[in-house]
């Protein structure tokens, strides 16, 4: 498609991402994907790599992966492309002339032997969303048999064991889908308490915003 026809399908939908679609072209995504990307701490060089991104919507850290130099990448989302729609993933994918795989798959129901296990997992604005977290991790650990990048909101700083603070209703930012703050203690034993035997804090930023590396 011509430059204007692209500009009229982005300009026609809702972005989470900004994707840069070349030509001077980006999505207008109301997260500033490019910033998080540095602050997750994504490696550098992915080749030859197997990359699951679980949460992926528009496909930003998908297409990122492939970027680097994955073998294999498999986008998978739920409840995004089910209530905001997959066109937007769909019509990146098409632009950038992208390989990447897309599962229409929820969390509960993701298994290794549908979609295999992966060199790196991304789990990015995932875990607050689940109202069981640990069951969740475990599913996450059974998909990766290398390294683990956990982004999530956090709450509880102060506390000095593990905890999570619970959000009934939609008291947390206004989103009935927000259950679980949990803090980097609690982040860090859950964890270890699915298999990851290496766990590391990478970074905080924004007061309620947390990076972890695992690894198997």
């Amino acid at each position: 498609m011509d430059l204007d026809e692209l500009r009229r399908k982005v300009e026609s939908r809702a972005w989470f991402h900004r994707i840069d679609l070349g030509n001077g072209l980006i999505t207008p995504g109301v997260d500033d994907s490019p910033q998080k990307l540095k602050q997750i701490f994504m490696p550098e060089d992915l080749t030859g790599k197997t990359v699951l991104d679980i949460g992926a919507w528009d496909g930003f850290f998908s297409f990122e992966a492939e970027r680097r130099g994955a073998a294999r990448v498999v986008a998978a989302d739920h409840f995004c492309w089910l209530n905001y729609g997959k066109d937007g993933f769909d019509l990146a994918r098409e632009v950038l002339k992208s390989k990447v795989e897309a599962v229409v798959c929820p969390v509960e129901e993701m298994l290794a032997k549908s979609i295999g296990t992966f060199d790196l997992v991304l789990f990015a604005g995932v875990l607050y969303h689940s109202q069981d977290p640990l069951r969740y991790l475990r599913i996450v650990r059974s998909l990766c048999h290398d390294q683990l990048i956990l982004e999530t909101h956090m709450d509880a700083l102060d506390y000095p064991r593990p905890a999570m603070v619970f959000y009934p209703g939609a008291s947390l930012n206004n989103d009935p889908t927000n259950f679980w703050g949990p803090n980097p203690l609690a982040v860090q034993a859950m964890l270890e308490e699915v298999g990851f035997r290496r766990v590391y804090e990478r970074a905080r930023w924004g007061g309620s915003r947390l990076v972890v590396h695992a690894f198997v």
